[in-house]
Order: structure tokens, then sequence, then C-alpha cells
């Protein structure tokens, strides 16, 4: 009894929804509102980015050749010395004593010499005391001189003109030896290390120019070139180091920095679309075109690089076709579209979907 006046309820409601809806001027929902753009070419670059880490041109780290006192300190912290100049002398007194012994038994020695040779020139000393004595006067000259270089190891000069380190050390105290003094470092030239992986050896070379920044000067790109490749790759990483050097007469650039490294190796021209026009499906690549009449056709592409927001198509569009931008989760393969900034064909999308409705 209950059932029989169920169903002409059911049928009721459903009959009076439909003619609520006859009503309202149709039930079909208006054509989606995107936003297309055309194909365009681009000019794209083949781009290597690595994380490298900045090197003095030269770097060295004077230190106490011997244990000795430290009498003078040419240097101050943060100074520029030049190629020779004294930086360090530690105490020598008594090595020039020892030299001020070893240069008076040398003249002792040359002119014993001296004598004996004109005794031999006139027959009263043997070729045999001669010879002695030739090598006494010999020996005496070598002692000197080796005292002379044992004074010399105490006088600490610059090998190179750069800049030197933060001064740790002080005049009077005794440095052992190996005690560090100064570092100093050459910076108008920086070196720049960084690994590039073996699959993208065929893509560098030496002479290659190459961009750097420092989180230091984030908007201020340091240019160079890559001056060497190592010729042995490492097994673990698979990767091969990079040298490139970067002018750094400012000296804005220091050792030790950490810095991004972007290297372009060949530029081409290809059609480019926006990144948002391209979506993925497993190992596929797609993007929607719009045709005639407004529908979009779902079209597989293959893209290469990616630069500035763009992606480079490799296949899949012919130039001046339109591809959905914004909106893309909204269409399917066939569906008509409405165009934004097109007034005519969105009130057209508009009609033909009440009509269709």
């Amino acid at each position: 009894m209950t059932r029989q006046f169920l169903i002409p309820l059911l049928a009721a409601l459903l009959a009076a929804c439909g003619g609520g809806d006859a009503r309202q001027g149709g039930g079909a929902r208006p054509a989606p509102l995107v936003k297309a753009e055309t194909a365009t070419p681009m000019e794209f670059a083949d781009r290597i980015e690595a994380i490298g880490t900045a090197r003095a041109n030269e770097q060295v780290t004077l230190s106490a050749p011997v244990t000795e006192r430290i009498v003078r300190l040419n240097f101050d912290d943060g100074a520029f010395v030049r190629q020779g100049q004294v930086v360090a002398v530690l105490r020598q007194a008594e090595q020039t004593a020892q030299l001020t012994e070893a240069n008076a038994r040398a003249r002792e020695a040359t002119q014993q010499l001296e004598r004996v040779a004109e005794l031999k020139n006139r027959g009263f000393a043997t070729r045999s005391s001669y010879d002695t004595q030739v090598a006494a006067a010999a020996a005496a000259r070598a002692q000197a001189q080796q005292v002379q270089a044992q004074i010399g190891d105490r006088v600490v000069r610059a090998p190179f003109s750069g800049w030197v380190s933060l001064r740790n050390i002080s005049v009077g105290a005794i440095a052992s030896q190996g005690t560090e003094i100064a570092t100093i470092s050459d910076l108008s030239t920086i070196k720049l290390d960084f690994t590039v992986p073996e699959t993208m050896l065929s893509a560098i070379r030496e002479g290659l120019p190459i961009r750097a920044r420092s989180a230091a000067y984030p908007n201020q790109p340091f240019g160079g070139t890559i001056r060497t490749i190592d010729p042995v790759l490492d097994p673990n990483t698979r990767a091969v180091t990079v040298r490139a050097h970067l002018p750094n007469s400012n000296r804005m650039l220091r050792p030790g920095m950490m810095m991004n490294v972007a290297i372009q190796s060949s530029s081409r021209t290809a059609l480019s679309v926006p990144e948002l026009a391209v979506l993925g499906e497993g190992d596929s690549q797609y993007v929607f075109i719009v045709g005639e009449g407004n529908r979009v056709h779902r079209t597989q592409v293959r893209t290469g690089a990616h630069q500035d927001g763009r992606v480079e198509i490799v296949a899949g569009i012919r130039p001046g076709q339109r591809v959905v931008t914004e909106g893309i989760i909204k269409v399917t393969d066939g569906m008509a579209v409405r165009i934004q900034g097109q007034g005519g064909q969105n009130s057209g999308g508009g009609q033909q979907g009440r009509r269709a409705g």
C-alpha cells in the first residue's frame, strides 16, 4: 500500500525539478572561461647550473722555519705586501756572530792559499800542500755561506704580492718551527672550482664564458671563463671538477665564498609556450590547443629547455597555434571554451551552451 503512494510522489517531484530548470532557461553549464596564448619563437640557451667554491689566485701560509724569537713584524692586519717584502724577522744574533767568525776563517784560508801558491810558483811548496790549502779555503767559504743561509732563513719574505690575513702573533713571541706567521692571498683573480656531471661533459670546454653569483651580492653577476677541466673524473660521484677564472680587481670576491654558477653552451631559436600551459601524464606531456569554434584539442608535445618561465617546444605545435594557459584544469578534449578578452566569442559561447541545453 505504501509503495503505491511513493511511486507517484517521486514521479511528481522529478517532474517539478525538470519544470523548474526549464523555467530558468535550460540546465547546461556555460563554457569555461580560459586564457590562451599563441606559441611564439624564442631564443633558448643550453644552461648548466652548479655550486662552486672561490679560491685565491695564489695563496700561501708563511711559517717560522726554525724555533726562534720574533724581533720584527712588518705588516698590519689586512695590509698589502709586495713580492720580496720582509714580513717578519727572527732573532739571529748567534748566527751573526758565527758569520763573522766564518768570514774571518775564510779570509785567513784565502790568504794562506795565496802564500802557498806563491811558494809553489817559486818551487818551495809541493803540489800536495797547495791542493790541501785550496780545499781548506773552499771549506771555509762554504762554512760562511752556510751561516749566511741560516740568517736568511730567519728573514721571512713575501713570495708574491698580495693581501695579508689578520695578524695572530706579536713581536717578542717565541715561534716554534712551523708556527703560522701570516697568510698572503693574491686576490687579483679568483679561481672558482665547481663540479659538472659526466653527462654534461660534452657541453663544456675551455674558454667557455660563465656567470656566477654570490649570496653576498645577489644582484651582482660576475663573469669569467672556464680555464681548466680536470682530466680525471671522480669515480664516486661521476663528476668532473672545472676551474674558472673570475677577474677581481675590486676585491669584492673573497676566497671561501660559495657561488652559484651558470654556463650557457649554445643558443637556438625555437617555439615556446608558458610553463603553465604544459601538463604531464606519466612520461608524456601535452597541451590544449584552441581550434575552430574555440574548441580545445589535447595534443602531445615534446619539450626542451625551460627559460624565463617558458618552455621550449621541440615537436607537437605549429607556429601561430594558440594554447590554453590559464583555466586549463577546467577543460577536456573537444570542449568548447570562452577565451578571455574576446567579447564576441564569450557571449557566443554562452548562447551556444544555452542552446545545447
